[in-house]
C-alpha cells in the first residue's frame, strides 16, 4: 500500500494533538471501570466525615447525595461527552485550537495550582495512616504541630514525587486494580461499624429495619447539628456539593481527555459507577465509619482524621486503604500538574517540572488544612475552571446555532484570543464576587458563573471576528481532517492485533482475587447481621480485622500478578 506523502508530516505530530483514532476507541465497560477506580479515593474519608461535622440530616444526606450525583452524571452525559466524542480531542488541545497559546498557558497555570493542592491533600491523608502507626498526635490545626508529622510528610511526599516522575505508568496500572477492593472495603467498613452505633443509640447491636438506620443516623451520625452546636446544612447544600464536587471535570470539561475515547456520547452515563457506587455509597459509608470510630473512642468526629477512622473500621486493612488510595490519587494529580507545568515551561522536561511542582506540593502537604478544607477547596477549584468550560461549550455548541463561526480565532491565526481571556476574567470576577457578597450558597456559584461567561464570550467573540465567514480556511481544515482520518486508517491496518491472556494461571489468579473480595464482604456481613450482643460483635469484628487483612494481601498479590502477566504477554 502506497503511503500518502502527508502521512510523513503527521507522524511528526504528537498523538495528543490529533483526534483519537477510531481503532483506539473503547466500549462502555472500560469507562465503568475507569470511573469506578477514579472516584473512590482517600478524599471520600474526608468528605464523608465533613458532612457529619457540617450537621447534615440523615434524609438530606440520602436524598441530597442521590440527586446531586445524578445531576453530575447528567452533566457528563449532556455536556462533556458529546463535545469529547465529536472532537475526539482533549480540552487542552481543543482550547488551544479555539483560543490560542496565551489562553492555554493561563489555563495550565490554573491546573498547576489545582492539581498541586489536590495532590498535597492526598499526601496528607496518606500520612494520617502512617502517623497513626507511629503514635504521632492527630494534626487538628491548619498548621503542623509535630515535627515527626512533618518528617513523615516529607518522606511519603518524596516517594510520591519520585514515582510521579519515573514510574507513573506502573502506578496508573496498579490504580486500576484498586477500584473493586476500595468498593468492598468502604462498604465493609460501614457494615462493621453499624452494630457499635446501634448499641450506642438503641441499646442493641441488631438493626430491625430501615427505620432503625434512620434513627441511628439522626442520633449519632447526621444529626442536623454542626460541630459548633448550631443547625447544619440542609438538602439544597448537600445536592449542591454533590453536583459541584466534580465541576472541574464535567462542566469544566477536563474529562474530555477521558471521554474522547468513548465510542458513543451515551457512555457519559458510565460515570454512574463513580458517582452512585463511589461518591454516594462511599460518602455515606465514610460518615458511618467516622461516627462509629467516634463512639468506640468516645471522641468527637472532628478530632479524628482518616487514619483513626480507617483503623477502627477496618483494622490493618484501614492503613492500606488510606495509604493506597491517597498515594495513587496523589500520583495521578501530581502527574497532571507536572504535565501542565511542562506545557508552560516547554524548554524543560516533564520530569524536571514534576520535580519542582512536587517539591512545592510536599511543602503544602505539611499543612493539614489542605485536607480538612477539602469541600470548599474542591468547589473553588471548580469555580476557577468552569468559565473555561463555558467558553469551549459556547464555541462548540452555541456558535453554529446562532450563526457565528466555530474556530474563528484559528482561522484568523491568532495566538492570543482577547475574547476568551477577557470572558474568563469576567467569569472569575463575577463568581468570586458573588461569593464575597454571600448572596447564595457557594456550592451553586458555578451555575450563574457559567452563564455569565458564556454570554460575555459570545458578545466579545462576535465583535472580534466570530461573525465573519472564513470559507477558504474552513475548506483547508476539512481537508486536513480527511487526511488525518486516512492516516489513522492506515495506522489501524498496520497495528498489531491485541493479545488476550487466557492462560489457566491468569484465570486462576483472577478467581482467587475475586474470592478474597467475596470473603471480605461475607465477614463484614456476618459482623453486621450475626452479632447478637457486644461480646459477639467484638469477636466477629476481630475476625473481620484478621481475615480481612489477609484477604487484602491475597487480593493485591494475585491481582497485581495477573496484571504483570498480561503486560508481559502483550509486550
Amino acid at each position: 500500500m502506497n503511503q500518502n506523502p502527508s502521512f510523513e508530516q503527521l507522524q511528526q505530530v504528537s498523538e495528543e494533538q490529533l483526534p483519537v483514532a477510531k481503532h483506539k476507541l473503547h466500549g462502555w465497560t472500560h469507562f465503568m471501570g475507569l470511573y469506578a477506580g477514579e472516584h473512590v479515593a482517600a478524599t471520600e474519608f474526608v468528605i464523608g466525615a465533613t458532612f457529619v461535622a457540617l450537621g447534615a440530616k440523615t434524609m438530606d444526606i440520602l436524598v441530597g447525595l442521590l440527586i446531586g450525583n445524578i445531576l453530575a452524571i447528567l452533566s457528563w452525559t449532556l455536556i462533556t461527552s458529546p463535545i469529547a466524542t465529536q472532537t475526539r480531542l482533549s480540552l487542552y488541545t481543543y482550547l488551544n485550537k479555539i483560543a490560542g497559546d496565551s489562553m492555554t498557558k493561563l489555563y495550565n497555570w490554573a491546573n498547576v495550582v489545582i492539581f498541586t493542592v489536590i495532590s498535597a491533600a492526598m499526601i496528607t491523608v496518606s500520612c494520617t495512616a502512617v502517623r497513626f502507626l507511629f503514635k504521632i498526635p492527630a494534626q487538628l490545626n491548619w498548621y503542623p504541630t509535630n515535627a515527626w508529622f512533618v518528617l513523615v510528610v516529607l518522606l511519603v511526599g518524596a516517594i510520591v514525587v519520585f514515582v510521579a516522575m519515573y514510574g507513573f505508568n506502573a502506578v496508573s496500572e496498579f490504580s486500576g486494580i484498586c477500584g473493586p477492593w476500595l468498593f468492598v472495603m468502604f462498604g465493609a467498613g460501614a457494615l462493621v461499624m453499624l452494630p457499635a452505633l446501634s448499641e450506642a443509640v438503641l441499646g442493641r447491636t441488631m438493626l430491625q429495619g430501615f427505620g432503625d438506620f434512620i434513627t441511628i443516623g439522626d442520633a449519632s451520625i447526621w444529626t442536623g447539628v454542626n460541630a459548633a452546636g448550631e443547625p447544619g446544612i440542609g438538602l439544597l447544600e448537600v445536592i449542591g456539593f454533590a453536583w459541584a464536587a466534580n465541576t472541574i471535570t464535567h462542566v469544566g470539561l477536563i474529562d474530555m481527555a477521558l471521554l474522547r475515547y468513548a465510542k458513543r456520547p451515551i457512555y457519559g452515563l458510565c460515570t454512574s459507577s463513580g458517582m452512585l457506587f463511589g461518591h454516594f455509597i462511599a460518602w455515606i459509608a465514610a460518615g458511618i465509619m467516622g461516627a462509629g470510630a467516634a463512639v468506640l473512642l468516645k471522641q468527637s468526629i472532628i478530632t479524628l482524621d482518616p487514619g483513626d477512622v480507617a483503623y477502627h473500621a477496618l483494622g490493618l486493612s484501614g492503613f492500606v486503604i488510606v495509604i493506597v488510595a491517597g498515594w495513587t490519587t496523589a500520583n495521578a494529580n501530581l502527574y497532571r500538574a507536572g504535565l501542565a507545568a511542562q506545557a508552560i515551561f516547554t524548554k524543560h522536561s516533564r520530569k524536571k517540572t514534576t520535580l519542582v511542582v512536587g517539591m512545592v506540593t510536599v511543602v503544602v502537604a505539611c499543612f493539614p488544612f489542605v485536607f480538612t478544607k477539602m469541600l470548599p477547596l474542591l468547589t473553588y477549584a471548580g469555580l476557577l475552571v468552569v468559565p473555561v468550560g463555558a467558553i469551549v461549550f459556547t464555541e462548540h455548541v452555541i456558535f453554529p446555532r446562532i450563526g457565528l463561526t466555530r474556530y474563528w480565532a484559528k482561522y484568523k491565526k491568532l495566538t492570543h484570543s482577547t475574547p476568551a481571556v477577557a470572558a474568563w476574567g469576567i467569569g472569575l470576577v463575577f463568581g468570586f464576587g458573588l461569593n464575597a457578597l454571600d448572596v447564595m450558597s457557594f456550592y451553586y456559584l458555578f451555575i450563574p458563573t457559567w452563564f455569565v461567561t458564556a454570554i460575555a464570550y459570545t458578545l466579545l467573540a462576535k465583535k472580534h471576528g466570530a461573525a465573519v465567514s472564513y470559507p477558504s480556511e474552513e475548506a483547508a481544515m476539512k481537508e486536513y481532517d480527511r487526511t488525518v482520518e486516512a492516516f489513522q486508517e492506515h495506522q489501524a491496518e498496520i497495528a498489531p492485533a491485541p493479545i488476550v491472556d487466557r492462560s489457566t494461571l491468569s484465570q486462576a489468579l483472577h478467581w482467587i482475587a475475586r474470592a478474597s473480595l467475596t470473603i471480605t464482604l461475607i465477614l463484614a456481613l456476618i459482623t453486621m447481621f450475626g452479632s447478637s450482643d457486644m461480646s459477639a460483635y467484638v469477636e466477629n469484628r476481630e475476625r473481620f480485622y484478621l481475615f480481612g487483612f489477609i484477604c487484602t494481601l491475597v487480593y493485591f498479590i494475585t491481582a497485581y500478578w495477573a496484571l504483570r502477566r498480561k503486560k508481559a504477554i502483550q509486550g
